[in-house]
This record gives structure tokens, sequence and C-alpha cells, in this order.
């Protein structure tokens, strides 16, 4: 598949709204709306596009408590690495889940109601999965910037 400036724009402006139509961007683009769209139907199949989602305004729906867990386990061997993984898949709370290298195993982003629901969610959940070490959390004061834009 090639991959020109076209489909570059297409995915910037898809990223900004992916309600947009295929006639709004055909416009933006100076394509057909045929074009525009066996472009996309191109961009989906080759994988440049997972999906598409609702982005949630976490204030309306009170889950704006964010929390940032590092964790380190126990040991690194496959059994534990694996088994951790899979359990914490499972968080609904955790948005985010990346394996570091450094002096913590894994980054956490938590996303809760309140300190209260943190608490809860590290007694009752997180600390309950098998091989973690040790935790250590930090909480937002204030989001300076959250994009999903990925710039190419």
């Amino acid at each position: 598949m090639i991959f020109d400036a076209t489909d570059k724009r297409l995915l910037e402006f898809l990223q900004q709204d992916s309600k947009q139509t295929n006639k709004e961007l055909s416009n933006k683009l100076n394509l057909s709306v045929t074009a525009v769209y066996e472009r996309i139907k191109k961009l989906e199949k080759e994988g440049f596009i997972d999906g598409y989602i609702a982005l949630v305004n976490k204030e309306k729906v009170k889950k704006n408590f964010i929390v940032f867990c590092h964790i380190k386990l126990v040991q690194h061997s496959q059994d534990y690495v694996v088994s951790f993984e899979r359990e914490v898949a499972r968080l609904k709370e955790v948005l985010e889940c990346y394996h570091l290298s450094g002096d913590y195993d894994y980054l956490l982003k938590v996303l809760v109601t309140d300190m209260a629901e943190f608490r809860e969610f590290m007694v009752k959940k997180l600390t309950t999965i098998n091989h973690i070490g040790s935790t250590h959390s930090m909480f937002v004061i204030n989001e300076v910037k959250h994009t999903t834009i990925i710039n190419m």
C-alpha cells in the first residue's frame, strides 16, 4: 500500500473529528466523495485506523481523579509478568498500563471518582494481585495537556 500526503491529511482530519461526513472530508481534501470513502476503507483494511470512539468528559461522569501508579514486581520471571499483565488488564479503573524500563516495572493510569474510591481500588483490587513488590502512586493536580491525536 502507498501511504501518501493525502492519506496523512485524511488521518489528521479524522483524528480531530471522526464524525465528519465523507462530503465534508472531500471538500477539505479536494477529492471526490468516492475517493475519500475508498481511502478510508483502505486505511482501515491496512490497520492505520484501529477503530472509532467517543471521548467521554471525565467531569460529567464524575471520574476525574487521575492517579499514576508505579508498580514493581518481586521478580521478573515470565510467569510473574504474564500473570500480572493478565490481572491488571481486567481492572476497569485502569485506563492504561505500560511495561517500563527503569526503577519500576509498570506504570498504570487509574481513573476513579475520588481518594476514597482510589483507596478501595488499591486495597481490594490492585494489592490483591500476586507478585507485586511495591507501588508508588502520584495524584494529578491539573491536566495540562491531553490529546489522542498522533501527529504525522
